[in-house]
C-alpha cells in the first residue's frame, strides 16, 4: 500500500507516520507534503498513490482545492481540527473524515474501511498473460516403450511405419518391418502423434506419410494405399476422411 500524506505541521505529520507503521507495517509513504502547490505538482508528475492521508487547512489553503486542479481517482482520508468541512470532504473521494487529536483506533479503522472497499489487485503478470493468449507448443510423442519376449526396448518415432489394431491388440510396425504391441489404442495415439507426420486413414490404420509406397484412386473418391513394409490389411482411405487425406499430402492448412 502506497500512501501520500499532505500534511503541514511537522508534530502532526511524525505522529501520523508512526502510527501508520505500527497499523500497516507493510505500507510505505511515498511523501510528507505540505501545501497545496506540492501536491499538485506532486501528483501530475508520479504515479498515484493507492490512498492519500490529508489534512484540510494548509499553509497556502483548504486542500480541497488540490482535487479541483488535479483529478484524483484514489480514496482520500481527511484530517482535521474542525468538523465543519465534513460534507465537503465527502464530496472528494473520502472514505473518512478523522478529527485531530487522531486517535491510533480510528485511524485503523479507516485504514481497514478502505483495505475493505479497494482490494489491492494482484500484480499485473505479462508472463502469465502470454500463456493464455498464446498458443502453447504442442508435445509429441518421441519415441514409445516396447515389450518383445522378455526383452523391453524403445523405438524413436521416426523409425515408425505405421500404427494398426488388430482383434482388439494395437501394434506398432518399424520401417524394418518390425511388429511390437503398443500400450495404447488408435483414438489415444491420434492425440500424441505429429498431425504434419501420421494421419489415420480408417478406424484401423494411422500411417507416417514416410511409409506411403504408391497410392491408387479407389471406389467413392476413396485412395488405397501400398504401404512399405506391406501391411497385412488392405489399406484404403475411408469416405469421411478422404478429403482431410488429400488436404494432409499437400499440407494444406
Amino acid at each position: 500500500m502506497n500512501i501520500l500524506l499532505i500534511e503541514d505541521e511537522e508534530p502532526a505529520a511524525n505522529r501520523l507516520l508512526k502510527m501508520i507503521v505500527e497499523i500497516e507495517p507493510a505500507a510505505v509513504v511515498s511523501e510528507n507534503i505540505v501545501s497545496i502547490t506540492s501536491a499538485i505538482k506532486w501528483l501530475n508528475q508520479n504515479a498515484a498513490p493507492d490512498l492519500i492521508i490529508s489534512d484540510i487547512q494548509l499553509a497556502d489553503g483548504l486542500s480541497f482545492e488540490i482535487f479541483k486542479q488535479v483529478e484524483v481517482q484514489c480514496p482520500v482520508i481527511f484530517t482535521t481540527a474542525y468538523d465543519q468541512y465534513a460534507i465537503e470532504a465527502f464530496k472528494v473521494n473520502s472514505i473518512d473524515y478523522l478529527l485531530k487529536p487522531i486517535k491510533k483506533d480510528e485511524l485503523a479503522y479507516a485504514i481497514a474501511k478502505y483495505k475493505k472497499l479497494y482490494k489491492t489487485a494482484a500484480p499485473f503478470n505479462i508472463e502469465q498473460l502470454l500463456k493464455f493468449i498464446q498458443p502453447q507448443a504442442q508435445e509429441y510423442k518421441k519415441r514409445f516403450v516396447v515389450k518383445y519376449g522378455e526383452h523391453i526396448k524403445t523405438v524413436n518415432i521416426e523409425d515408425v511405419a505405421y500404427f494398426y489394431t488388430e482383434d482388439k491388440i494395437n501394434f506398432l510396425t518399424t520401417k524394418e518391418n518390425r511388429r511390437f504391441t503398443v500400450d495404447f489404442n488408435l483414438d489415444t495415439l491420434e492425440t500424441m502423434l505429429e498431425p504434419s507426420t501420421f494421419f489415420r486413414i480408417n478406424r484401423q490404420y494411422i500411417i507416417a506419410i514416410q511409409s506411403i509406397a504408391e497410392m491408387f484412386t479407389y471406389s467413392k473418391s476413396r485412395v488405397l494405399i501400398k504401404l512399405n513394409p506391406p501391411a497385412k490389411h488392405e489399406t484404403i482411405v475411408s469416405t469421411e476422411r478422404s478429403g482431410a487425406f488429400k488436404q494432409w499430402l499437400g499440407d494444406e492448412k
